[in-house]
């Protein structure tokens, strides 16, 4: 059977020299006479495969010396509980709403200290980014929190908003590894890998290293505590070793395509190619606003659910997957991560196009 053109939000496409390279090695890595699946995590040849893959993440996204790369479990998720454990030293945090997983986070957070809303773009169903440039930022807050990229509705911080000095935390998940960042700007900036990645079941850390502290709140588990997996480097308990090993290996593919720049280059070209045809469409609409529309993930309707199942049905039988919305908005959405060749963009613009002089 053919490989599909999958355009799921996560777990995602990865790319198909990656998946070559981990079948051929899934009875022997390099010579070990086993499966990175069956090593023990304590082995000499698991903690090159971390260093490594360490070493390369920090050399793509230019991380300074000063932060920390934790490999870890529990999805972004876990993440929404365990930052306001470590980081609430005032209990007092600021959330930027802009879709639902700050949502959830921001929920999660009033369960642990004072959650500030001082921006939502709710209003509007979360299809816009709103103004951040004069936030009304709490003076005694100890971080402003956003999801840069929000998988659901196709948006994108396009500028990082102004914390008026206090620790900007990022949630990645579904833009991480699209295009350069500079890591300085955040206290933490964090993603599940399922999305842009790897495979379900890591979630990446890097946090600057003065946020890494025994203060936490109280009652806050041990394997909670940034300290403890960081001290550990990330080898605390068992990681989950297999991600981490595939994980490294798209780090070194991401470098071979030139490394993050390049990467940025040919992302906005395949959103371009999707997001062209939108705007001239007679059937097809992005609900999002075209300065805020992500490169990730595009959000379209019909404006008409039956014509939307329809589509979708048809796209599947077609060798089209996972275009259907998220269930919380419906429409349908093309999850574009880096692993996306350009030639499955055009391939799905033509199918559309097709879908649209039959139906109109």
């Amino acid at each position: 059977m053919s490989r599909v053109y999958n355009f799921s939000a996560g777990p995602a496409v990865l790319p198909e020299e990656v998946l070559t390279e981990a079948a051929a090695e899934m009875l022997d890595y390099n010579g070990t006479g086993m499966s990175v699946m069956e090593m023990s995590h304590r082995s000499k040849a698991f903690q090159e495969i971390i260093d490594s893959a360490e070493a390369d993440l920090r050399e793509l996204m230019d991380i300074p010396d000063n932060y920390k790369v934790l490999f870890l479990q529990g999805g972004a998720s876990q993440q929404f509980a365990m930052i306001p454990m470590n980081l609430m030293k005032n209990k007092v945090a600021d959330y930027i709403v802009t879709g639902q997983w700050s949502k959830k986070a921001y929920a999660e957070a009033k369960k642990y200290g004072k959650a500030n809303k001082i921006a939502s773009s709710e209003d509007k169903t979360f299809s816009y980014i709103p103004d951040c440039t004069d936030l009304p930022v709490s003076d005694d807050a100890d971080y402003v929190y956003i999801c840069e990229n929000n998988t659901i509705y196709g948006t994108k911080f396009k500028q990082l908003p102004d914390t008026k000095g206090k620790t900007l935390v990022a949630d990645v998940s579904s833009c991480f590894l699209s295009e350069p960042v500079d890591v300085t700007k955040y206290g933490v900036i964090y993603g599940g890998v399922q999305k842009n990645v790897g495979p379900a079941g890591v979630v990446i850390v890097i946090i600057r290293e003065d946020l890494i502290t025994d203060d936490v709140l109280p009652g806050t588990p041990t394997m909670l505590q940034y300290k403890t997996h960081a001290d550990a480097g990330s080898l605390y308990n068992t990681p989950p070793a297999y991600g981490i090993y595939i994980c490294g290996k798209v780090f070194r593919w991401l470098k071979r395509q030139g490394g993050l720049a390049a990467m940025k280059e040919r992302n906005a070209r395949k959103a371009k190619i999707l997001y062209d045809y939108l705007d001239e469409s007679q059937m097809f609409k992005s609900p999002v606003e075209a300065k805020d529309r992500s490169m990730m993930n595009v959000t379209f309707i019909t404006g008409n659910a039956g014509l939307d199942a329809k589509f979708v049905k048809e796209a599947k039988a077609a060798g089209f997957e996972n275009l259907k919305g998220h269930r919380s908005v419906g429409g349908m959405r093309a999850s574009i991560y880096n692993a996306m060749p350009e030639e499955g963009i055009k391939a799905l613009v033509a199918f559309m196009k097709k879908f649209e002089e039959e139906n109109l």
